[in-house]
């Protein structure tokens, strides 16, 4: 993951840091209050055959959209 520099005004760097949770970053504290979640809160939200029994359905449609697709390019 790449970094940005940016300037911030000193009352958004005020807001900012007393929004900030102990060992949380910066980055960390405006990905959270824009409402985004972080990809790794969702470890753990599925069972094992739940999520096996999706990866099974994603690789299914993928073949489908492919076989399609390329029939409408021939």
């Amino acid at each position: 993951m790449g970094t940005k520099t940016i300037s911030i005004s000193d009352e958004a760097y005020g807001i900012l840091k007393t929004r900030k949770k102990d060992k949380e970053s910066f980055s960390e504290v405006i990905v959270r209050l824009s409402g985004k979640d972080a990809l790794s809160s969702f470890y753990g939200i599925l069972t094992r055959e739940t999520g096996e029994a999706l990866e099974k359905n994603i690789a299914h449609a993928r073949k489908q959209h492919k076989e399609v697709h390329s029939k409408r390019h021939i």
